[in-house]
């Protein structure tokens, strides 16, 4: 598995709006990418945000990463980065 990690800022004048987008247009298209297996978005903190999301392999969350960029109001994509998932636990 490999993992994209997300690091955005998000506008808090913006957040509601935000979340709508995420949960309404984005969500649906990252979850519905080949090989996507879960995501996790964590709370902002100081209008900072982080995404983890996995794949089955690093050739689908590349090719995912467009769909990391799709625009929210409010929020910009400061980077992402691809790793190698090394251990998982339930």
């Amino acid at each position: 598995m490999h993992a994209a990690l997300v690091t955005l800022t998000i506008d808090p004048a913006q957040a509601s709006a935000a979340a709508a987008a995420l949960m309404n247009d984005i969500l649906p298209k990252l979850t519905a990418a080949p090989g996507f297996v879960s995501g996790q978005w964590l709370e902002p903190v100081d209008g900072r945000g982080l995404s983890i999301l996995t794949f089955e392999d690093e050739e689908r969350a590349r090719a995912a990463a467009p769909l990391l960029g799709a625009s929210a109001p409010g929020v910009t994509i400061e980077s992402v980065e691809f790793r190698r998932v090394a251990l998982t636990a339930p």
